[in-house]
């Protein structure tokens, strides 16, 4: 009897998370689809050709339920709406490659296993289970030995996956190295005061690289239409995909 009990509240859990989950979404890609999976906040799953990349899992296990494993992990910085190691140590590593910056690797616990980790500086490449990866920047303006976010502890990412580049914000602001981005397909754009940068900083970023998708997130207290509005007018060519991030009101 417990153990059919236990099963209906794990089948029914899996069944909330699905329920208070955005709808995937579904993009053309070389070789098949990519499937795009906010889970919440700073946390998104993205899935092709079989392979499950969770990108900073955080907010506890039970936000992934019903997701497969995953076979690589990306964190982008140390803040536990980023790395949360009872998280990790929650969702089902066992084949996971983690993809960190040296300040993430150094708070890993020491029963992670080290050959599953790969640090990656600013500004380094490496293609890992065959996806391209390129540290970026992600930092505060100005820049201050004191701020939330200081340049080189943590990474945003750019990822080549079926011939689209994807970039992973991370907590930064407008930086020149954002705006220099190239080539961009899909973005994903952070904004939160006083963490990171208001809409309209966010915007303004945005505009400047040019992605032909980008989502908002990490956008908690803030009103991602406002971001919306000066993109589409800035540029009518960027599509601005908003989601809800924060299914139960967090």
């Amino acid at each position: 009897m417990k153990s059919k009990l236990l099963f209906i509240f794990l089948f029914a859990s899996v069944l909330f998370a699905q329920a208070q989950r955005p709808q995937p979404d579904q993009v053309k890609v070389n070789g098949g689809e990519l499937t795009i999976q906010p889970v919440q906040h700073a946390s998104l799953v993205l899935t092709y050709n079989n392979k499950n990349l969770y990108i900073d899992p955080a907010g506890g296990a039970a936000l992934f339920n019903g997701l497969a494993a995953p076979d690589m992990i990306l964190i982008t910085d140390i803040h536990g709406d980023h790395f949360d190691t009872a998280t990790l140590s929650a969702v089902n590593t066992n084949n996971a490659v983690l993809v960190v910056p040296q300040a993430v690797a150094d708070k890993l616990p020491a029963t992670m296993d080290k050959q599953k980790i790969v640090v990656l500086h600013n500004g380094d490449s490496k293609t890992v289970q065959g996806i391209a990866i390129t540290a970026i920047p992600m930092y505060n303006l100005p820049e201050a030995p004191d701020a939330f976010h200081t340049k080189g502890r943590g990474n945003g990412y750019v990822l080549t996956i079926g011939g689209k580049n994807i970039y992973i914000s991370g907590d930064t602001e407008d930086i020149p190295e954002m705006r220099a981005l190239k080539n961009i397909d899909i973005a994903f754009v952070c904004m939160n005061l006083p963490y990171t940068m208001p809409p309209d900083q966010a915007a303004q970023g945005v505009l400047a690289f040019k992605p032909k998708i980008v989502y908002p997130y990490h956008y908690r207290g803030q009103d991602v239409n406002i971001f919306k509005d000066l993109v589409n007018k800035g540029d009518k060519n960027i599509e601005v995909r908003l989601r809800n991030w924060y299914p139960s009101g967090q």
